[in-house]
């Protein structure tokens, strides 16, 4: 048992160790703030759009599949790109059933602006640097990025709109897991439930909205998005199950659920946590999320410090 145990604690050091390069790289970097390098596009648009300018044209379905994304997400990203000019679509010359997408002129103008900010960030970066120790950065990241690509794939996750049935697991899910990791009491699983329906009841279209990440066809995690007013969404029910964590899926849900609210038409986007919620508050935090105000509380059977963060979206 003693070799385990120390394999345990290595483990968890190592673990702590990457959380930390985490943190302070997406500081460095700043690459999740409102908008990628001071633009209107997320992360993952920017990555749709990186990608098409690789090619002169891509099937969509080939695109989500080297990508990873959700197919409604996908269409929704591509829609506002032919929105806004960026993209045009198509049948496929090969198959009139399927379509194909490429960037404008204008989506090229779009990626090479994207790829001169980048390219100026990374130069900005390097340049705090000595010569010896950009040459040791640089080594460094060529070793991480050899391990990395050749370690296994992880497992795909999906982010998908709500289905029948899904409402149930997230009351369900909510009161066993924060029964089990925080001691809470039924008074909390009746929140939930109370929250769910009202959503359930109340959903405008477009307004409103709620997800499910799923890992191998099972769900693992959810968020909503919700009208608080009409200059406010609020993001709520933020949760992934233990086995799910660490890959991401955390910050997956809450940038879909920032993309909503901004193409919703909202001015910010609000929610409302506990400070005991660490890794929570660590996923608002990198998505750019400020904490407005603190109070003391005592609900759940427990005595708590409520928080309300906020991130805009836009200027008034």
């Amino acid at each position: 048992m003693l070799p385990e145990l120390a394999s345990d604690r290595e483990l968890e050091e190592q673990v702590a160790a990457v959380r930390a390069f985490n943190r302070l790289w997406t500081e460095v970097m700043e690459v999740l703030d409102a908008g990628l390098l001071r633009t209107p596009y997320s992360l993952t648009e920017a990555r749709v759009i990186y990608d098409l300018a690789q090619v002169d044209r891509t099937d969509l379905l080939d695109l989500r599949r080297r990508l990873g994304l959700d197919p409604s997400y996908l269409s929704r990203i591509v829609g506002r790109f032919k929105a806004d000019g960026l993209v045009e679509t198509g049948p496929s010359p090969r198959d009139a059933r399927r379509q194909v997408v490429r960037l404008t002129g204008r989506g090229r103008e779009v990626f090479r602006m994207l790829d001169e900010r980048s390219a100026a960030e990374n130069r900005a970066l390097l340049s705090r640097f000595t010569p010896e120790d950009r040459r040791r950065l640089v080594a460094a990241m060529s070793t991480i990025r050899d391990i990395v690509e050749h370690a296994p794939p992880p497992p795909r996750c999906l982010v998908r709109p709500l289905r029948p049935g899904d409402l149930g697991w997230v009351v369900q899910r909510h009161g066993a897991l924060y029964a089990e990791e925080y001691g809470w009491d039924a008074s909390f699983e009746a929140l939930v439930a109370r929250i769910v329906a009202d959503y359930a009841e109340r959903r405008r279209e477009g307004r409103d909205e709620a997800w499910i990440a799923e890992l191998e066809g099972e769900p693992v995690g959810c968020v909503f998005c919700v009208e608080k007013d009409r200059d406010t969404a609020q993001l709520r029910l933020l949760l992934v199950e233990p086995r799910a964590r660490g890959l991401g899926i955390g910050r997956r849900l809450v940038d879909e659920c920032v993309r909503f609210a901004r193409t919703a038409g909202y001015r910010r986007i609000v929610l409302w946590t506990n400070d005991v919620l660490v890794s929570a508050r660590r996923i608002y935090q990198a998505a750019g999320f400020r904490l407005l105000e603190e109070e003391r509380h005592h609900s759940f059977g427990h005595d708590l410090v409520g928080q309300t963060w906020a991130l805009e979206l836009r200027p008034a």
